[in-house]
């Protein structure tokens, strides 16, 4: 396996489940709807300035990715309203209806979710030890967001908010099909529509805009916490595939309640060190997997961030000469070869 998408995707995790306390402490002073929308808009003005400063202060690899394409619009356009406006929209509505205690239970579902339409409808590959370790890390999330038996007063709300969980889950997997592209232009398009229409949904139904300082506050938590994870998602996405890579980020519940232990004084429970436990089996049998054997390479042809592996070997431009890792259009000619993979963009074969 390798390990620095294993680490963006923890990363990512980490930020986003940092942020999930940071949010709540907000919350005191903003309705939700007008604080998803802020979160979202600190997440896409952030990655629009580090966007533009990078190339300035960075060259080579580090600032060539490439952009979005025409053909990348309509699965991003699907992100954006799956997980940006639907789910948003649908887990406002389900946690209206719904007790909090039931409600943790169910936003589980969504890594449930991912890694099903990853196998069953985008055909990504997995075998029992994957299954396995996805189970041991969802049941640590379960443990962990248990508060008491759960009641489902009515339909509605629980709907709801299953609804939210498969419209990430839609959201996870059309982002990896444009996750070679350049991860900060993701989060900046993505934060710059989906921030402002949540903030025009939570003015309709009379939330108003919080005093400057929660402005600020919740911008800086949106840009690490939302930006920032969403950057390291991309990144992640790219190497491990939707499944592995939502696999991973399921440990967000745990990295918010460490937090929470290690520095608001919360007491350390047998629930958090069970969930932990749980959480450490299922990483460890994803870190620990090793599938290899022989497969075909087809042809085709797309421009991404890479360096001259054994996966890229062609020929150069005078213009396509450069600092590696770098970012040009570039044809794959098929071949065929056995190595130890994950379903990453030039591993999505069949089994």
């Amino acid at each position: 396996m390798k390990a620095r998408p294993i680490v963006y995707a923890l990363l990512s995790a980490l930020l986003f489940g940092v942020s999930t306390p940071a949010a709540k402490a907000l919350l005191g002073s903003t309705e939700p709807a007008m604080l998803a929308g802020l979160l979202y808009c600190g997440a896409g003005l952030g990655a629009a300035v580090f966007r533009r400063l990078l190339p300035a202060v960075a060259s080579g690899g580090l600032a060539q990715q490439a952009a979005l394409t025409r053909k990348d619009l309509a699965w991003f356009a699907g992100a954006i309203v799956a997980g940006g406006v639907v789910g948003p929209l649908l887990l406002m509505l389900g946690l209206a209806r719904t007790e909090a205690s039931a409600a943790s239970l169910l936003l589980t579902l969504e890594g449930v979710a991912t890694a099903l339409m990853a196998w069953f409808v985008f055909h990504e590959s997995f075998d029992r030890r994957i299954a396995l370790g996805m189970a041991c890390l969802v049941a640590g999330a379960l443990v962990l967001s248990w508060t008491g038996t759960p009641t489902l007063k009515s339909l509605i709300g629980p709907l709801a908010i299953v609804g939210a969980c498969v419209a990430w889950a839609l959201d996870n997997n059309l982002t990896r099909k444009v996750s070679l592209a350049d991860p900060l232009q993701i989060v900046e398009l993505k934060g710059v529509i989906a921030g402002p229409f949540n903030i025009l949904l939570a003015w309709w139904i009379g939330a108003m805009l919080p005093a400057p300082l929660s402005v600020v506050m919740a911008a800086v938590v949106g840009m690490l916490g939302y930006g920032a994870s969403l950057a390291l998602f991309v990144l992640a996405l790219r190497d491990l595939g939707t499944a592995r890579t939502g696999a991973y980020f399921s440990t967000a519940p745990f990295f918010g309640a460490a937090v929470a232990v290690l520095a608001l004084g919360d007491p350390l429970t047998p629930q958090l060190m069970v969930a932990g436990a749980l959480m450490a089996i299922g990483s460890w049998l994803h870190i620990t997997e090793h599938h290899d054997h022989p497969h075909t390479h087809d042809a085709m042809a797309h421009d991404h961030a890479h360096v001259h592996d054994e996966h890229h070997q062609h020929d150069h431009g005078v213009e396509d000469l450069g600092e590696e890792p770098h970012s040009h259009w570039h044809r794959h000619e098929p071949f065929e070869h056995a190595h130890a993979h994950t379903p990453d963009e030039h591993h999505r074969h069949r089994h």
